[in-house]
């Protein structure tokens, strides 16, 4: 019998607030650790604390620019390019610790890992990533694939007969009907191989919270834009995947995209 799960709709705001607490807590912590080897460095020269207070001083106010530029992004206030970039920066050296915070104050890992996926969807789409479709890579896990299916995809996903029996055979579409790469890997060390040999620009990746936000972290700063896998059956057995999502997703990364529709139009006729 098939267990329904459903995804809510993650809260982008979730994982800015943990973002925030965790610059404050580091700005303490600097703050705590300067106070305590400045009388060590004066004693070498006058100028060394100054200089670490500096430092620690622009390191805080660099993360908290990133924050701010998330923020802006989020509330569709237009602001310089720099800041979305420096923003993406941001949040993949920040996951961790926000994280860890977010275990303190017992916050699913799950909901964090759906709320930074938002994020992290929400800078790359900001940017306005233009790249040719053969630099694109589809990337998503094995079990996407029918457990029963004889004919096995993991090494070459043209052995798929397309019977439409699981979401493999429409990935194969949009490989075909835009020209792109599709990878489907076992576990992260062939994924991190399959964007070794693509060498893409961009990627589109489905994929379970855990698998998604280790990929974004692992290919950063590749841009990613995670689509997050429905699971009808439990994690990793028979998943599915919202075909719409993920090629609005290509569509997003193509420089023409609309031409891709005139050419299967015209074939067509």
């Amino acid at each position: 019998m098939e267990t329904k799960e459903v995804v809510s709709r993650p809260k982008k705001r979730i994982f800015i607030a943990l973002v925030s607490v965790a610059i404050f807590v580091a700005a303490l912590v600097c703050y705590g650790l300067w106070q305590i080897m400045r009388p060590g460095l004066a004693e070498i020269s006058t100028v060394l604390p100054k200089i670490l207070g500096m430092v620690i001083i622009v390191l805080i106010v660099g993360l908290s620019a990133g924050v701010v530029g998330i923020v802006l992004a989020i509330l569709g206030i237009p602001t310089l390019h720099f800041f979305y970039r420096w923003a993406w920066h941001v949040i993949n050296f920040l996951f961790h610790p926000a994280t860890f915070i977010g275990g303190m104050v017992h916050i699913p890992k799950e909901i964090i890992e759906q709320s930074f996926i938002a994020v992290n969807n929400h800078l790359v789409l900001k940017q306005h990533i233009k790249v040719p479709a053969e630099r694109i890579l589809i990337l998503t896990p094995h079990c996407i694939q029918k457990d029963t299916c004889v004919f096995k995809v993991t090494r070459n996903i043209n052995n798929c007969h397309q019977c439409g029996g699981c979401g493999v055979g429409s990935l194969l579409g949009l490989s075909h009907k835009y020209g792109l790469h599709v990878v489907i890997s076992t576990g992260g060390t062939l994924a991190r191989q399959a964007v070794r040999q693509a060498r893409p620009k961009a990627i589109v990746a489905v994929a379970c919270e855990n698998d998604l936000t280790s990929g974004i972290q692992d290919v950063f700063p590749l841009p990613v834009l995670g689509v997050l896998n429905e699971r009808p059956n439990g994690p990793c057995f028979n998943t599915r995947a919202d075909m719409t999502k993920v090629e609005d997703a290509i569509r997003t990364f193509l420089i023409n995209p609309d031409s891709y529709e005139d050419k299967n139009d015209k074939s067509n006729h």
